[in-house]
């Protein structure tokens, strides 16, 4: 599901889809919905993919017609394929590795969080189970990676 809160005609949609700042990677709508609602509050949701499995994830990352992301936030607990093997994916290839990838998940598990940074993940946050808490830590995440955080040239 693509997101443009500037614009949101079908028009736009294949241009959205070819320059997207953000890529949530989501299996659980409340939390997609709450992610979204809450990047779309501060102004950080203009153009923002969101698709529901690592599948999606993968298809849309390495369709040669889409740009790169600027910040991918990542689940790791999904259908067809899960985080870590999309991350996997994404580190081990050289046009796509230096995407910014922030690992947004339940698990607290030691390996998942272990595996995720031996991949090459930029940061990892276990979903705050408290409503407060989960926005702020969106938002903040938002803030960060796409407002003060200076990426290479090739993702602006």
């Amino acid at each position: 599901m693509i997101f443009n809160f500037l614009s949101p005609t079908a028009q736009n949609k294949t241009a959205m889809k070819n320059s997207i700042e953000i890529l949530l990677i989501e299996d659980n709508a409340e939390d997609a919905g709450l992610t979204i609602r809450t990047l779309s509050k501060n102004n950080l949701a203009n153009r923002l993919l969101h698709v529901e499995d690592g599948q999606e994830a993968i298809d849309f990352l390495f369709d040669e017609q889409n740009l790169m992301p600027k910040l991918i936030l990542l689940d790791l607990k999904m259908p067809k394929v899960d985080g870590i093997e999309v991350l996997r994916k994404l580190k081990a290839d050289e046009k796509r590795r230096t995407i910014p990838v922030v690992v947004l998940t339940s698990s607290k598990e030691e390996k998942d969080i272990i595996e995720a940074y031996h991949l090459g993940v930029n940061a990892y946050i276990v979903k705050p189970v408290d409503f407060d808490q989960f926005v702020k830590a969106i938002t903040q995440v938002g803030l960060f990676w796409l407002v003060i955080n200076q990426p290479p040239a090739e993702y602006k």
